[in-house]
């Protein structure tokens, strides 16, 4: 069976331009019902099931020592103490908001240090030769790497933590901004001028020269 055959069909007079179009249309053109969701998440729920199970049976055959690899009713039964009892002299929920606290601070440190330096790299090949090297430095050092070292320098306290994790989120910050300044097309800056912003509002020497 041929396109033809297909496309050939009678077209009614007084039908309109979408039973035209309709009565023209090829049948595996037309967009299929979605399908494969439901699928997905069959294979998402037996895949968990099966690191479960794994993980229950390597525990109960003890192939890997208890204190490196318990079992999960013991681990559920330790978070359910945990959220209970507390740990450390400190709740579960005072534990979750002292970590929230320090990556919220981190990041507003990130973001007051990050943009400006983002911006400098965007629009200024000063700027991109001066904090360029030091991100491309940072960018690919785990937090472990300098964690001693701002131990050493700064303590074991509440900045030390913070530090740690401002560090980590400095370079994705600074480089998406870069990124997002070097990404502005010429009309939209040459548009904020004409509309009265200075040069260094619109940034036109975007890395130029």
């Amino acid at each position: 069976m041929t396109v033809s055959s297909y496309t050939e069909r009678p077209i009614a007079n007084t039908g309109a331009k979408a039973d035209e179009t309709d009565a023209l249309s090829v049948p595996w053109s037309r967009p299929r019902p979605k399908r494969g969701r439901v699928s997905a998440r069959v294979v998402n729920a037996v895949t968990i099931l099966a690191v479960l199970a794994a993980w229950a049976l390597s525990a109960r055959l003890q192939l890997v020592s208890p204190v490196f690899l318990p079992s999960p009713a013991a681990v559920w039964t330790k978070f359910i103490a945990v959220v209970r009892d507390g740990f450390v002299d400190a709740t579960l929920v005072q534990h979750i908001v002292a970590s929230l606290g320090r990556v919220f601070a981190a990041l507003v440190a990130a973001v007051i240090v990050g943009v400006p330096v983002g911006l400098a790299i965007g629009t200024s090949v000063i700027g991109r030769g001066i904090f360029d090297p030091l991100l491309e430095f940072l960018r690919p050092l785990p937090p472990l790497a300098y964690l001693p070292l701002v131990i050493i320098w700064f303590g074991i306290g509440e900045p030390s933590k913070i530090l740690v994790i401002a560090i980590a989120m400095l370079a994705p910050v600074a480089l998406s901004t870069a990124s997002g300044v070097r990404g502005v097309s010429q009309e939209r800056v040459n548009a904020a001028r004409s509309l009265g912003a200075t040069r260094a509002q619109a940034g036109q020497d975007r890395g130029q020269g």
